[in-house]
């Protein structure tokens, strides 16, 4: 399943190929998109003036909100009966995000997950714990198609009755989880109540993704499950899990460059920025049918890597989500981002992984609560000890941060697990 005529060709084939597909992408979406062609008419662009990837920086950007307005199929680039499956993104807010699928694009998909489960060492004799949500998330069906794609045994596990899921991990001996990183750690708490050691489990590989997470949480990870933990990126807009992958280097994130398109630029002034300059992540979709898009702004915040992996694979990398563009906490003027703080808890000992920000609004003044729970031998009764801690994470944030946070400890398990993505962040802030 390494594609290695397309992941390891060399830049000028990939960019010949790229530039083919890219005026092809345009040309449906004149013809058979209202919404595009009006765009690409007000941009005054015709599919002819599209001819190698150079052009794309002529094409406007597409949003999220364009999305939604366009709700439910008016992006849709094919006939209804062409779709054959629809997922819906799992945001909290307005109208879901409707993405819909071809059977060429279902194919894709399982590839290019079948391609990141092979680079992180997957084969035909592994099962699979698949335990993403299944249903309008593509997390589930994402992961599930890719692995069986490969030829992989896949139990769909998907979330919930987590103590379930530990006697089949145990009892099959199921050797990949594909899961949030959030969630393997609640797995792995779990597995220790339960009176299990890592050692009975023949768990080797972890397939993560669907939040963001630091090098920190990686080595949290790796070292109580005894697993290599590899990245995963992706988003529904998009296609699902698969459009970025980590190797066994797992320095950056390979894209899938004959597939999907990465820009980076200025969310601000909406630029191109160079290579290794950190900016707003922007993908076209070169092959989509179902919903293609141009230049869609993700939102999320990274840097293309260009120098050649050791692995072999040629395409371009990106560097670690360090947050996005518009969920950024602004505490009194400071960009703010979750995976700041959280790196700076799992750097100190005395702290698990666990921990919830809470943003408020005082007196006019922004107010930022972190709670963290402390570990097991270092909760103690003893008030002297514990506001030491209290007072070593404290300073510790305020010299990353720039701002006072104020810490709260708590006891081991009081932070309130979740079984997918998890809710770090309560801002409650009424902003007018």
């Amino acid at each position: 399943m390494w594609n290695k005529t397309k992941e390891g060709m060399l830049p000028d084939e990939r960019r010949q190929l790229q530039g083919v597909r890219l005026h092809k992408l345009v040309e449906r979406l004149y013809h058979n998109v209202p919404f595009y062609r009006q765009k690409l008419q007000e941009a005054g662009i015709m599919p002819s003036d599209i001819n190698t990837i150079e052009d794309i920086r002529k094409l406007p950007f597409t949003t999220k909100q364009e999305m939604r307005d366009n709700y439910p199929c008016g992006l849709f680039a094919v006939p209804r009966n062409e779709i054959i499956r629809i997922h819906a993104s799992s945001g909290t807010t307005g109208k879901p995000t409707i993405v819909g699928y071809t059977r060429k694009d279902l194919e894709v998909w399982s590839e290019c997950i079948a391609r990141s489960l092979y680079a992180w060492g997957v084969r035909s004799s592994d099962t699979v714990s698949v335990a993403y949500g299944y249903g309008l998330f593509t997390g589930g069906l994402g992961f599930h198609d890719g692995a069986q794609h490969l030829g992989a045994t896949v139990l769909p596990t998907s979330t919930g009755n987590t103590e379930k899921h530990i006697r089949l991990l145990h009892d099959l001996q199921v050797t990949v989880l594909a899961c949030t990183p959030s969630y393997a750690l609640h797995l792995y708490e779990t597995i220790i109540k339960m009176g299990y050691s890592m050692d009975d489990f023949a768990l080797r590989i972890g397939c993560f993704g669907g939040e963001p997470w630091t090098e920190s949480m990686r080595r949290e990870i790796e070292q109580n499950m005894g697993i290599k933990a590899y990245n995963m990126y992706g988003l529904s807009e998009i296609m699902g899990p698969g459009v970025a992958h980590e190797c066994e280097c797992q320095n950056g994130s390979h894209f899938n460059e004959d597939h999907f398109f990465p820009e980076i630029i200025d969310p601000q002034t909406l630029e191109v920025l160079p290579d290794g300059q950190k900016g707003e992540l922007v993908i076209t979709t070169l092959t989509k049918e179902g919903i293609p898009l141009i230049r869609y702004r993700t939102r999320d915040l990274t840097s293309l890597i260009r120098e050649q992996c050791p692995c072999g694979r040629t395409e371009v990398r990106i560097a670690p989500i360090m947050g996005r563009s518009d969920d950024m906490l602004i505490i009194r003027g400071i960009n703010v981002f979750p995976s700041q703080i959280e790196s700076v808890i799992l750097d100190l000992q005395a702290f698990e992984p666990q921990y919830q920000l809470i943003v408020d609004r005082k007196n006019n003044l922004d107010t930022l609560d972190v709670l963290v729970e402390v570990k097991n031998g270092f909760y103690s009764d003893d008030l002297s000890q514990m506001l030491a801690l209290k007072k070593e994470l404290h300073d510790k944030l305020k010299s990353v941060l720039s701002i006072n946070a104020n810490v709260q400890l708590v006891e081991p398990g009081s932070i309130e697990r979740s079984q997918g993505k998890s809710n770090r962040v309560v801002d409650k802030r009424v902003l007018k």
